[in-house]
């Protein structure tokens, strides 16, 4: 591969730099931080731009690191070898958009310890690229760990010099990134079983020591052995997707976390678990992913229902949001279970058009609370007299989030629709498509009830002062709501990757 091309830049060029931030040597003035922070993401995300441009689906990019010669774990069969394809490309692409939306949205909700958030901030974008990357088992668990280091730290810290009992409560954002680092661990404990045992077995009955996602076959491990495997697996991916019932740490973990971190734990982080699922049972072990899609699809519909009328219950704009988005992975799952080329396109395409929605409205729900110091939707009403440019950047989005046409999501849910009804997997893929339609009203219902009971009504005095949005939060609105546009006109972009 061509130098200019280099996928260990793309990947650890964040790392460096978090390094970098975090050294001594590195200035602490506040301004000349968030600066350089917001420069290096906009360069990474042009770079991703210039490998998407050169990028051939039919030709995947690949790159392997040795020291001094050798692999990294010769005897074990482990190399550090990364592969990009048709999905890693756009969701490495996806994955630099939303940490330079992060980075621009910072400005105005990072008021302490700049340096260290900064530096946690580019340590998580590297490791997430390090999982939509990795070609072998052991660098893939490897990143999936060291993304816990950075994200305990970004949800858990305080980062402002107010405190109070909503937004920056110290004791509930430490309990909250406890949480997620716990059912983390314990997901990653299934997920570590199975890669031993796949390893294991892959070299057993084939006689290949190797850990690397292309040198497995399945077809010759006993099918009870990848069932179990293919379960381990899942669990661990689940507790990420979230899968019901190891959802519970992300409603808090939103809550309790900076809008940036917000809007990178739903347009990213969640992506890792549908990525693994991908990754591991979907294309590493088809056979036993076609045994267990069924089951997979129940759960898929389960989380698109249940979690639909628990958002539409919640009065918190960001307990809102956070429920949506586990609904809104439930239809990803879905795309996947279909175990077919529409199926997979559509839920590689709504996992950019649900990061794009998410991303939006994390967004709103922080603007309104550094404006109003509440994201109870009880308690504002009539905000849109003085805050006209953010009402219609939230109409537009709330639009976009309940599918309608010329947006990008709308394209994504009837893609998965259609992939589910023509799966030949089982009709139970078939039936939870059917009965998953009611999705399309009960996100209208959430999403309409916040626009209206937050935006109109009587105009609380106390936010007769408050000010429109600022330049900063413009541009990031503008950008996600330009992206939910062009992909909504225009799918070929994505979707002609699959071709």
């Amino acid at each position: 591969m061509d130098i200019l091309l280099s996928i260990p830049f793309l990947i650890f060029m964040p790392l460096a730099v978090s390094l970098l931030v975090m050294s001594p040597l590195f200035t602490a003035n506040e301004i000349v931080v968030r600066r350089f922070t917001k420069g290096v993401c906009l360069f990474h995300f042009l770079y991703s731009i210039l490998m998407l441009a050169c990028f051939d689906p039919a030709n995947p990019y690949v790159s392997e690191i040795h020291f001094f010669g050798l692999d990294w774990i010769q005897s074990l069969g482990v190399k550090f070898v990364f592969k990009i394809d048709a999905v890693s490309m756009i969701l490495t692409v996806l994955t630099s958009f939303v940490f330079l939306l992060a980075s621009f949205a910072s400005k105005l909700n990072i008021r302490k310890n700049h340096k260290f958030y900064y530096s946690m901030l580019l340590l998580l974008m590297s490791a997430i690229l390090g999982i939509f990357t990795a070609g072998d088992m052991f660098v893939f668990f490897m990143f999936w760990e060291l993304e816990l280091i950075p994200a305990y730290f970004l949800i858990g810290a305080k980062w402002k010099e107010t405190e109070d009992s909503l937004y920056e409560n110290a004791q509930n954002a430490k309990a909250s990134a406890v949480k997620f680092v716990l059912f983390t661990f314990f997901g990653s404990m299934f997920m570590l079983l199975g890669i031993l045992l796949l390893h294991y077995y892959n070299f057993t009955s084939n006689g290949i020591l190797s850990a690397s996602f292309s040198d497995i076959i399945d077809s010759t491990i006993p099918f009870g052995i990848q069932i179990l495997i293919a379960i381990c697996l899942v669990i661990g991916f689940a507790v990420k997707l979230p899968i019901i019932p190891l959802h519970t740490w992300l409603p808090d973990a939103h809550t309790n976390a900076p809008t940036p971190v917000s809007m990178i734990l739903a347009g990213v982080l969640l992506k890792t678990g549908a990525y693994g699922i991908y990754r591991f049972n979907w294309q590493t072990m088809p056979e036993s992913f076609m045994a267990i899609a069924p089951t997979l699809g129940i759960l898929a519909l389960v989380n698109i229902i249940y979690t639909a009328f628990v958002a539409y219950s919640q009065t918190d704009i960001k307990r809102i949001v956070a429920y949506s988005s586990i609904s809104n992975m439930g239809l990803i799952l879905l795309g996947l279970c279909a175990y077919n080329q529409i199926g997979l396109s559509a839920s590689v395409f709504h996992m950019v058009a649900h990061a794009l929605i998410t991303c939006g409205l994390f967004m709103i729900a922080g603007i309104v609370y550094i404006r109003c110091k509440t994201r109870d939707i009880n308690s504002l009403g009539g905000i849109a007299a003085v805050m006209p440019r953010l009402f219609g950047f939230s109409v537009l989005i709330v639009l976009a989030s309940i599918g309608i046409p010329l947006f990008a999501p709308f394209v994504s849910e009837i893609l998965t629709m259609i992939g589910a009804l023509n799966s030949d997997l089982s009709d139970v893929i078939k039936y939870v498509s059917v009965f998953s339609l009611p999705l399309l009203i009960l996100s209208s219902c959430y999403m309409l009830k916040f626009l209206h009971q937050g935006f109109f009504g009587g105009l609380n005095p106390e936010f007769e002062k408050a000010n429109d949005i600022s330049v900063h939060e413009f541009l990031v609105l503008a950008s996600i709501l330009a992206g939910l546009v062009i992909f909504g006109i225009f799918p070929d972009t994505i979707l002609g990757m699959f071709s």
